[in-house]
């Protein structure tokens, strides 16, 4: 792996900090970050720090013209075993694809994986081991470069902090359908994992709040007719029988857990469909009963059953939750994902025990 600096305040840090009774999603930070810059055209060796405020110029790209990418992905330790992280090689590759969407430099794979495992050995203590918890990781890049010319920034920060949480949604979820506004367009960001997709998803999602639900259902932005994805989640339906998800359409982003999913079912003889999905036509299978379920996937997630599907109208189709599908993917998933069921797909990764203190 590269090089590493351990800052010397690391262990005062850790010794410093203190687990809270409820954690929720994102809201408790881990002691510790990591943080590696880009600048004279190369990345160069990376800090472990303890968790503290960014010093950054005003007139930094990232403020100006949204230069920043993100990933999330889980470290895991049910029942205080070994820390395994699930299919980070899969975080890195999509990264870097939204890094060159964004032109900014790739992150190398052995600084991504030095950055993840590193914070994840020195949070082991903190990571919280009852089922469907876990240590959140984000990994993000942001333009640092000090001008306010339109243009690809020359120094960069990487940096991983992480966060001791439960799952992001518990519960089944009433879903908003938005038929008006889009998250994002084919030939733009939607495929990629940027701050300014979520941003865009606010407004919508403030009137799905209104409106009672919990998540908002975004259409195809060219014919709104389309089913496309949850602002933060994969969307699964099974219709007579069949698994059913939307066809990656250029704005829609490959889910590292919408691809678990994929392949979980296929183990289990199911027959899967990935097209394009009407949402008129999901509407009517549930009006006759053929879709006998829908959910959400995403890694902070895991899987959410959704118990209602509604319009602005007023209109709202209500459907039974859990379904027997989701639940069963779920129970599969997690099983590999905490160590509890044979990973035969090789998607578990241990620590590297270099990476512990």
């Amino acid at each position: 792996m590269s090089s590493i600096r351990i800052d010397p305040a690391i262990e005062s840090a850790i010794a410093g900090f203190e687990m809270p009774e409820h954690l929720g999603f994102g809201v408790v930070m881990a002691p510790v970050m990591y943080r590696c810059d880009y600048q004279d055209g190369r990345w160069w060796d990376g800090q472990l720090l303890p968790y503290g405020a960014l010093q950054i110029d005003p007139a930094a790209k990232v403020l100006h013209y949204a230069q920043e990418i993100f990933e999330g992905l889980k470290a895991y330790r049910v029942g205080g075993g070994d820390v395994t992280l699930f299919r980070p090689e899969m975080n890195w590759e999509r990264m870097n694809i939204s890094a060159q969407r964004l032109c900014m430099p790739e992150i190398p794979r052995d600084i991504f994986m030095q950055a993840v495992q590193t914070v994840s050995a020195y949070c082991q203590d903190f990571i919280p081991g009852n089922s469907g918890q876990s240590l959140y990781l984000r990994p993000f890049v942001i333009g640092t470069q000090a001008d306010l010319s339109v243009a690809a920034a020359n120094t960069y920060s990487f940096l991983v902090i992480a966060s001791p949480s439960e799952v992001y949604h518990s519960g089944n979820m009433r879903v908003f359908i938005e038929r008006n506004d889009s998250r994002a367009a084919v030939g733009g960001t939607g495929a990629v994992k940027v701050g300014g997709n979520y941003a865009a998803s606010l407004q919508s999602l403030r009137t799905t709040r209104a409106q009672g639900y919990d998540q908002t259902l975004w259409l195809h932005p060219a014919d709104h007719r389309h089913i496309e994805e949850l602002s933060g989640m994969n969307f699964f339906a099974v219709i007579d029988g069949e698994l059913h998800t939307p066809a990656l359409s250029g704005s829609i982003l490959p889910g590292v857990t919408r691809d678990s999913l994929l392949r979980l079912a296929g183990v289990n003889n199911m027959a899967v469909r990935q097209r394009p999905m009407a949402i008129d036509e999901l509407l009517q299978a549930l009006q006759s009963g053929s879709c006998s379920e829908a959910f959400a996937c995403g890694t902070a997630t895991i899987i959410s059953a959704i118990s209602a599907l509604g319009e602005a109208s007023g209109e709202c189709y209500e459907i039974p939750a859990p379904g027997p599908v989701a639940q069963r993917l779920r129970t599969q998933l997690l099983d590999i994902q905490e160590g509890r069921g044979a990973d035969d797909f090789g998607w578990v990764r241990p620590i590297d025990a270099s990476c512990y203190p």
